[in-house]
């Protein structure tokens, strides 16, 4: 009995027993060395070619000649921050900056209070053509901006809101807020019902209800709202630039053409405005970043 039984622990644990054992299982999403290194690859190339426009719009804003972005190799020996001083001291930058804030932030204020308001409303509301309201607003993005300047003009003429800011926020607001509305209905429909009830049983009024327990669990997609209202009507060219008269009321956008002359284009100038004008942008979106990818994903559960 004891000879047997040693003679059986031998063979376990010999020298073959390594190669008795079963392989190493992959456990799932888990990636070899060859799949990861082409991903890793794949990603660093899409980061190359993202920052690369980036880094060429900065490079050539160090350029002192506006014909430099034909033979972009001179400016590693002419670099100077003459056009960023040139820039912001003998144009309106600052009334551009001026102009574009006010528009950017009161579009943004308005478009997301509206587009909240509307979302709730139909996410939690069971009103007479609830449906129908937010099927017309998704078609109202299907005109283009072409179609939609004369009769805007035409409203704004007859209200006196030409060459005003407020008549531009609500030319934004009426492009901004219908996709807006259909984020944050979105969103909204991932927030329990059971919550709207537990606050009208403490006694809070629907708008209560909608303010102090709605509003803070919907920040991410009030952040995503915010941040996609702010970039319409940061970067938008046609409407600003048929509305506003006064060339210091420009926006940052309309501000760039005033380096393009009929016969010639200050081209270092138009890019250190760029680099300029990407500042604001980027600290908005610094100070909503946080909650942005949680609101772009959140709102897609349901419909």
């Amino acid at each position: 009995m004891s000879t047997t039984t040693v003679e059986t622990s031998a063979e376990v644990t010999g020298p073959g027993a390594a190669q008795a054992r079963p392989p190493k299982v992959r456990r799932r999403g888990e990636q070899g060395p060859v799949a990861s290194l082409a991903s890793h690859g794949v990603l660093i190339v899409a980061s190359l070619v993202a920052l690369f426009p980036i880094a060429w719009l900065i490079f050539l804003s160090l350029g002192p000649d506006k014909d430099d972005y034909l033979h972009p190799g001179r400016i590693w020996h002419t670099m100077t921050f003459d056009n960023y001083s040139f820039v912001l001291q003998h144009t309106n930058f600052f009334d551009w900056l001026k102009s574009s804030l006010i528009v950017s932030l009161g579009t943004t204020v308005i478009g997301v209070l509206v587009a909240a308001t509307t979302g709730y409303a139909v996410s939690r509301m069971r009103f007479p053509g609830y449906r129908k309201l937010m099927w017309v607003l998704l078609v109202t993005q299907m005109f283009p901006i072409a179609v939609l300047i004369v009769p805007m003009y035409q409203i704004l003429s007859d209200l006196g809101l030409i060459d005003s800011y407020l008549g531009l926020i609500l030319v934004y607001c009426s492009t901004a807020v219908p996709y807006s509305a259909w984020l944050l209905k979105g969103y909204f429909d991932t927030i329990p019902f059971e919550i709207d009830e537990a606050g009208r049983v403490d006694g809070l009024s629907p708008f209560g209800t909608f303010a102090r327990l709605i509003l803070p669990l919907a920040r991410p997609g009030l952040a995503v709202a915010a941040f996609y209202n702010f970039i319409t009507a940061f970067g938008e060219v046609a409407f600003a630039s048929t509305f506003m008269l006064d060339d210091s009321k420009y926006t940052f956008a309309v501000g760039l053409q005033s380096f393009v002359s009929e016969h010639d284009a200050q081209r270092n100038l138009m890019a250190a405005t760029a680099v300029l004008v990407a500042i604001p942008v980027s600290a908005f979106f610094y100070l909503v970043q946080k909650n942005l990818v949680t609101g772009l994903t959140a709102g897609g559960t349901k419909g």
